[in-house]
């Protein structure tokens, strides 16, 4: 029997993120094995599911990660598309439990599979998350194609000014991401130097781009994450889609953004 037969909760999380994964490949930000995510299933995967764990792995990772010792976590497959993901997430993902002591995680339900190669940089965020009591327990990784031609372009490195380019874009972007958008440097991918620029973002920011490479969210489940992103990857449309009529984009007025503010009662930033 599949161990998450036994767990109404677990399927129904396993459902939903696959229902994400099909979204991300039909939008185009999944090339190939592009993107992962991790989800912290801890509160919902029930003791009586457990049958052993069938292999350890061993995490190459300097940052303590004491604050989800013992956590089991959802995360993709080495390798993995997110189409496949989409079709069967445990055979194409793996349920994991934090071991920090001996710098390993425990693969309770992983078909011989090893965990995604960005593992370190998603542990050390459900980490930072988890120390600071963050209610987010999601992380979703993905290659929004607009989202990354803003990233190579100096002008919109700068994170304020992105974050009122796409607000001014359209109202909803100003609602869903109320922080705005955080900007990481580029760095090699899967390392801490990349781990450690993007937990600086998310003491501000719920949303970041990875320079020239994709963009990541944190989120309490992972429907929010990508609702995040994509009103986001529609508010940057509109933007490049404005600019190919040879037009520069009005936007939304600082106090019509002002008005949004006060109407949803979020932070003014504007």
């Amino acid at each position: 029997m599949n161990i998450a037969d036994k767990n109404q909760e677990l399927i129904i999380e396993l459902e939903q993120i696959a229902e994400v994964a099909g979204f991300l490949w039909q939008r185009n930000w999944a090339e190939a094995n592009g993107g992962n995510i991790s989800v912290n299933l801890t509160e919902k995967y029930r003791t009586e599911t457990f049958t052993g764990f069938e292999s350890v792995f061993t995490i190459n990772i300097s940052e303590d990660i004491s604050s989800i010792d013992g956590n089991i976590f959802f995360v993709t497959g080495a390798g993995k598309r997110m189409r496949d993901i989409a079709r069967s997430p445990l055979n194409n993902g793996l349920l994991i439990r934090v071991s920090n002591e001996k710098q390993q995680v425990e693969i309770i339900d992983g078909k011989a599979l090893t965990p995604t190669s960005e593992l370190p940089s998603h542990l050390i965020i459900q980490n930072f998350l988890k120390r600071n009591g963050i209610n987010n327990g999601v992380v979703l990784h993905t290659h929004p194609t607009e989202l990354i031609a803003f990233s190579h372009c100096d002008i919109f490195l700068d994170s304020s000014h992105l974050t009122h380019t796409l607000w001014s874009m359209i109202p909803e972007a100003r609602v869903l991401v109320p922080k705005g958008i955080g900007i990481v440097p580029y760095a090699l991918t899967g390392t801490d130097i990349l781990a450690q620029a993007t937990l600086k973002e998310l003491e501000k920011h719920d949303v970041l781009i990875w320079e020239k490479h994709g963009v990541l969210s944190v989120g309490k489940d992972i429907m929010e994450c990508f609702d995040i992103i994509d009103v986001l990857s529609k508010a940057a449309q509109i933007y490049l889609f404005s600019r190919s009529l040879g037009c520069e984009p009005k936007g939304l007025s600082k106090e019509q953004l002002k008005e949004l503010a006060a109407a949803f009662k979020l932070p003014d930033t504007t």
